[in-house]
């Protein structure tokens, strides 16, 4: 039977009321003015952290967005990223792989220094790194993925000031940035490929240098205006911060809280329910890494041209974004983390399931799958890791685990970048879909399967007595 941490325990006799907890005997007043201060305090802090933070990340993002379109801008007069630098497209996947290992390597260590050096100073110091590569990519014929550490630490940063029932909604606003950026990225790239041959340089190259410069100016903001821990907030009163750590004392990180000491990485490793939320993420990069790395060459081989493939990629992403941010707030709303992403899991599997079977000159329903596909694909991500980070239960666990959880999805983002074969272009790429779809089918089953599993650990502990310092596991 699965070990459960040792955290306090919310008793049977309180309940909670608004993300706070209040013991019966309170009069409703006192429990009014209470919830009413919570709301209080909560926007209070998304003022301060979600739009800087999802800001910043859409603007980092979009050197990744647009790799995919730098392939294909300006094709029709032979400026691409290809021609320029002289690449096959077996290069140019080979570079996409290269691109995406750092990823796996340098997730766990960079949650590791966020809590060593503070989180405003280390996520503005990849901001800046992340900005001032992207600038380089214009003059470069190589690719480093300096970005790696970002999104899951962005993530860790958000257990230090949010519970459990508040996190889907706000790591959906941060993912759908990222989505948002596919969109801003696909417009930006129809407009500057109309500079190609500007002072010299392709328009693929005028697309990183000019994207590069805003990361680096937000890293400054980063640096000066992201708040690191509710304790430290030199923004909240006295009473907030008081209230912000009764809220957290069972559901958060802790700013105060200790760096991993061995022993606490022996411990989440070896808790072996986690490698199934693991297995779960590694299924569903593979559709997202592929959609956001080649759309505009599926876009392309929908009988879309040139400029016209870049502007073609702007609706998939944007009613994505729309999707993504309703289905995390429902997920949250309704405490349902587990089935949320299930359900649109299925929904992206039939996407993508329907785009292998249309026939290849079928080019409208092909779109609409497409964008069935994306928003399904990309709307059951922020649910899933609002799963994972609503059943961590100590300071180093969320660290690591988070850091892992995005590591592990590494390699299915460099799977991701082989399965839309250039060669099958003409037959409308159908080993991309059936792999997606194949993954997200995985996906489905898996969620489903995880929630029923919790489910019957927490009968099983409830039968026994909830002992203390133990607390029930969250779906």
């Amino acid at each position: 039977m699965a070990e459960f941490p040792n955290v306090p325990v919310v008793e049977d006799r309180k309940y909670e009321k608004d993300q706070i907890v209040v013991a019966e005997s309170d009069t409703t007043s006192d429990i009014d003015d209470s919830a009413k201060k919570v709301k209080a305090l909560v926007w209070k802090q998304d003022l301060r952290i979600i739009p800087l933070s999802a800001t910043v990340y859409m603007l980092c993002y979009l050197d990744r967005a647009n790799i995919g379109n730098a392939k294909t801008l300006n094709s029709s007069i032979h400026h691409t990223l290809l021609d320029d630098n002289h690449m096959t497209n077996y290069q140019y996947v080979v570079a996409l792989m290269v691109f995406l290992i750092p990823y796996a390597i340098f997730e766990v260590p960079s949650n590791y220094y966020l809590k060593r050096f503070r989180p405003s100073r280390w996520i503005a110091f990849l901001a800046f790194s992340c900005g001032a590569t992207t600038i380089g990519f214009g003059a470069t014929k190589n690719f480093g993925g300096v970005t790696a550490g970002m999104f899951p630490g962005l993530i860790y940063h958000q257990t230090f000031w949010y519970r459990v029932d508040e996190r889907s909604f706000r790591v959906a606003i941060l993912l759908a940035s990222a989505t948002i950026s596919g969109a801003f990225g696909g417009a930006i790239a129809y407009g500057i490929g109309h500079m190609s041959g500007y002072n010299g340089l392709s328009g693929w190259r005028w697309l990183f240098i000019l994207e590069g410069v805003p990361p680096c100016l937000g890293a400054i903001l980063i640096w000066f205006f992201l708040p690191d821990y509710p304790e430290t907030a030199n923004w909240l009163t006295a009473e907030e911060k008081a209230l912000a750590k009764r809220r957290l004392a069972a559901e958060g990180s802790k700013g105060d809280g200790k760096n991993m000491t061995w022993v606490q990485i022996r411990e989440t490793l070896m808790d072996w329910r986690l490698y199934a939320h693991y297995a779960l993420y590694f299924g569903i990069a593979v559709p997202f890494s592929s959609l956001s790395l080649f759309t505009p060459s599926i876009t392309l081989g929908l009988g879309y041209h040139d400029l016209m493939a870049q502007a073609m990629t702007v609706p998939p992403y944007a009613i994505s974004y729309i999707v993504t941010l309703l289905v995390s707030w429902s997920a949250d709303h309704f405490n349902a983390r587990a089935l949320h992403c299930a359900v649109f899991a299925l929904i992206g599997a039939a996407g993508f399931l329907a785009s292998a079977l249309l026939p290849a000159h079928a080019y409208l329903p092909r779109y609409g799958a497409l964008i069935v596909a994306a928003a399904g694909g990309f709307s059951c991500i922020p649910p899933l890791i609002g799963f994972l980070s609503s059943n961590l239960f100590s300071t180093a666990a969320a660290g690591l685990a988070i850091a892992i959880n995005v590591s592990v999805g590494a390699p299915g983002q460099i799977a991701g970048v082989w399965i839309y074969k250039p060669k099958e272009a003409a037959k409308g790429y159908p080993t991309g879909h059936w792999t997606n779809a194949g993954l997200l089918f995985f996906v489905f089953a898996g969620a489903v399967a995880m929630r029923l599993y919790y489910g019957l650990l927490n009968k099983r502990l409830m039968r026994k007595g909830l002992e203390e310092g133990k607390r029930l596991f969250k779906y």
